[in-house]
């Protein structure tokens, strides 16, 4: 790992064969403004990977993660991204959106398109490709999770 990559950890939430995501906010300069992505973000110094998701997912949704599993590493030259499958076990109104535009359950099929609709946002938004490219992979190999 390059001492300047981002290490973030992001969550593949998922519950009856859906996915939920993050609509982000629509603002420039953030990594895919106004796209469909995953929850999650920076590790900070001194965390570990699960910490932070820990973390994260309590600041963006208020969801205390019930468990989690290390689906893979996605390296990239300025992120490397630590994937754990998470089960949502809540309803998704039940959540609290602390950070984004909107969020939603995407189907598979949608995820396969790579786009969905916002309502929020008042129309079909893009999947951010990095996260696209890791709900496929595990559309393909951790489906047995779902």
């Amino acid at each position: 790992m390059s001492s300047k990559q981002v290490q973030v950890a992001i969550a593949i939430l998922y519950r009856q064969g859906q996915f939920l995501m993050q609509l982000r906010d629509n603002i420039p300069g953030i990594l895919y403004p106004g796209l469909w992505g995953l929850f999650g973000g920076h590790i900070e110094p001194g965390e570990t990977p699960i910490e932070a998701l820990k973390r994260e997912l309590v600041e963006e949704i208020s969801y205390a993660l019930p468990s989690a599993s290390l689906f893979g590493h996605y390296p990239e030259p300025h992120v490397f991204r630590h994937v754990f499958a998470v089960p949502l076990t809540v309803e998704v109104s039940q959540l609290v959106l602390g950070e984004g535009w909107d969020m939603g359950l995407l189907t598979p099929e949608q995820i396969r398109q790579g786009e969905s609709y916002s309502a929020k946002a008042g129309q079909v938004r893009p999947l951010g490709p990095a996260h696209q490219r890791i709900l496929l992979d595990f559309l393909e190999k951790g489906s047995s999770l779902v």
